[in-house]
């Protein structure tokens, strides 16, 4: 068997080349990201669901500490690396390793411009509807997919991405979630600005 990669449970998606900020203060994860600090060695992200964790992953590397605090805990920026399949779970320290085997893309369709340029429309709708600040994405990036899905605040969604093995397929993906995701988004936005004013977010029976 190859080494065990330690692996951190979160609810969240990690992707290669993407930053991610983490505050650790678990007495088991303070080791294992203390350990992959000091020896510069990967730790895998999983997404964490009920009942146990999706089986594929990114790695990532820790960047830059950020602060340190007086009881140990400490503030870190990690950096996606390489996605994985998990292939078995091992117990055997405070935290979870596995049995992982690294994956790349094996489908190397075109990407065409037309639909960059949808997937970049796409990014700045949810962008829009989501009223964030983030900036510009890198359009002629190979894998600007991963730069684009971090926006989505759709778990599931994100962890299909990862698993795509094609850079011009997440693209098309990316386009057809977000025409479903924006219209979710700006309703869910309306509810929350009108609800107060009649109990149920439409309009009162009697106007």
């Amino acid at each position: 068997m190859s080494a065990l990669l330690p692996l951190f449970p979160l609810r969240l998606v990690a992707f290669p080349g993407n930053a991610i900020p983490l505050h650790i203060f678990e007495e088991r994860y303070k080791e294992m990201v203390g350990e992959a600090e000091t020896a510069g060695t990967e730790f895998g992200i999983v997404l964490a669901h009920e009942g146990g964790v999706v089986n594929a992953g990114c790695t990532v590397v820790v960047e830059k500490v950020v602060q340190r605090y007086p009881d140990g805990r400490f503030d870190v920026i990690v950096r996606g690396r390489r996605r994985f399949s998990l292939l078995s779970i091992d117990n055997g320290r405070d935290y979870l390793r596995g049995e992982v085997e690294y994956f790349e893309d094996d489908d190397w369709e075109p990407v065409t411009p037309d639909l960059r340029e949808r997937a970049l429309c796409s990014w700045r709708d949810v962008r829009t509807a989501n009223s964030s600040d983030d900036g510009e994405p890198d359009p002629e990036h190979p894998f600007l997919s991963f730069q684009l899905v971090r926006m989505v605040g759709d778990l599931d969604f994100q962890s299909l991405m990862l698993r795509a093995r094609s850079e011009a397929e997440r693209l098309r993906h990316f386009v057809q979630f977000a025409q479903e995701y924006v219209p979710r988004v700006r309703y869910a936005e309306k509810m929350k600005r009108t609800a107060p004013t009649n109990g149920s977010g439409h309009t009162p029976a009697s106007l």
